[in-house]
């Protein structure tokens, strides 16, 4: 029996342009949304690093601070300082609110009491930090007149 080539056409589907981008951007925002998610748990373990990183930035020693003292040096590190803290209780708050929400009760376990002890210390330190540059700042206008 001889052979026979036979040529097989695949009907290509009929999209609209719009729905495609549609479905397209939608699958990016959710993609977007997703990684979010992904790296606020990625960087969990390093909320308190952070916290501490903060507190050690507006509490160094004397001496070091008379070294560094001066504006240029002092302002930024303040500055770091603060914006470690905020990142730190937005970061933390986020994932507080994300677990008591209804529709993640039923696929999560409760967050352990070391987890909860965990976030407890990365808040106060946040906390601390903050008060201390504020004291920082209200020492140093009233002693030199200035930031």
């Amino acid at each position: 029996m001889p052979e026979q080539e036979v040529e097989v056409g695949l009907a290509e589907p009929k999209h609209s342009e719009g729905r495609s981008l549609a479905v397209g951007l939608t699958s990016l925002f959710f993609i977007l949304l997703q990684s979010a998610c992904t790296a606020f748990m990625a960087i969990s373990g390093l909320r308190l690093l952070v916290g501490i990183g903060s507190l050690a930035a507006a509490t160094a020693g004397m001496k070091f601070l008379d070294v560094l003292h001066g504006a240029a040096l002092r302002i930024p590190m303040e500055l770091v300082a603060i914006a470690g803290s905020v990142v730190n209780l937005y970061a933390v708050r986020r994932i507080r609110r994300l677990r008591a929400r209804p529709a993640s009760q039923w696929r999560m376990k409760p967050a352990s009491t070391k987890l909860l002890r965990s976030e407890s210390w990365q808040i106060g330190l946040a906390v601390l930090t903050l008060l201390l540059v504020a004291v920082e700042w209200g020492f140093h206008v009233y002693l030199h007149g200035t930031i």
